[in-house]
């Protein structure tokens, strides 16, 4: 590893995990399109196993074993600072390990994510990064062949995101969609039924749904509030509810993925 290490916190060589914010790293433009934050060494090894490429790496003496192991055959910068110093640079005290400044890969194509997947998990403009990271880890856990989020959908490359999805968002390929109006033609064309999660009087129960699932699903998941869009209802092909009971209507969007995943990769 090309180790180097400071004991300055106004080191420039840190500037990237200064401006810690999504919004901010997003915005680097050297390199093209931005940085995110992977925060552990399990997560840096999973970023790192799906072809992403470290920046540099912020880290404590004590963790320099973990992140050799999690580099794998990367050779970043691995900047070696006292703890005091790392709490100085991002402003919180740092304890679940190291950190790596990683390079934003380029977004997929649609055709490329969905090529062989026969259960896609779709969230429709979900803000919580807390649940788009919990409903990655759900599809990562649960079977699902790849997630596809709505222009307005939260990051999930944001790091809340990575780490409540421990990682995840790195194993399940994904990518963003446009508009429904687009998006669920070319759904259809490569040959997904789209399936949405909501309560509508025309809703079948997900026990039945899952019994008879087309070959090829793409299930959609609505926002925390509202659940799905008209628009999104209008274009799917089924609407699917889970039934509930003692006066509870639904559930915690990530939680309710991962009960219909598990139903559907089962059927």
């Amino acid at each position: 590893m090309d180790l180097v290490r400071i004991d300055d916190p106004a080191d420039s060589r840190l500037d990237d995990y200064r401006s810690l914010t999504d919004v901010a790293l997003r915005r680097v433009h050297e390199p093209e399109g931005g940085l995110y934050m992977a925060e552990s060494a399990k997560v840096i090894a999973r970023a790192v196993a799906a072809g992403h490429r470290p920046r540099s790496v912020l880290t404590q003496e004590k963790w320099l074993n973990a992140v050799s192991e999690a580099l794998g055959d990367q050779e970043p910068a691995v900047y070696v600072v006292p703890a005091a110093v790392a709490e100085q640079v991002t402003g919180f005290a740092i304890h679940r390990g190291p950190m790596a400044a990683m390079h934003r890969p380029l977004e997929r194509a649609l055709s490329d994510v969905v090529g062989d997947a026969r259960l896609v998990l779709v969230l429709e403009d979900i803000v919580d990064h807390t649940n788009v990271g919990a409903a990655f880890r759900a599809a990562a856990g649960l079977g699902a062949d790849a997630v596809l989020v709505t222009p307005r959908c939260a990051d999930p490359l944001y790091r809340r995101s990575v780490r409540v999805s421990m990682g995840t968002v790195f194993q399940v390929p994904w990518t963003r969609i446009g508009e429904w109006s687009d998006a669920a033609r070319e759904l259809r064309a490569l040959g997904f039924q789209l399936a949405a999660l909501a309560l509508e009087d025309r809703a079948v129960p997900l026990d039945c749904y899952a019994a008879t699932r087309p070959e090829r699903v793409a299930l959609m998941m609505g926002t925390e509030g509202d659940g799905l869009s008209r628009a999104a209802l209008d274009a799917s092909d089924s609407v699917v509810t889970i039934p509930m009971s003692g006066g509870v209507d639904s559930l915690n969007v990530a939680s309710a993925a991962a009960v219909a995943l598990w139903a559907l990769t089962r059927a």
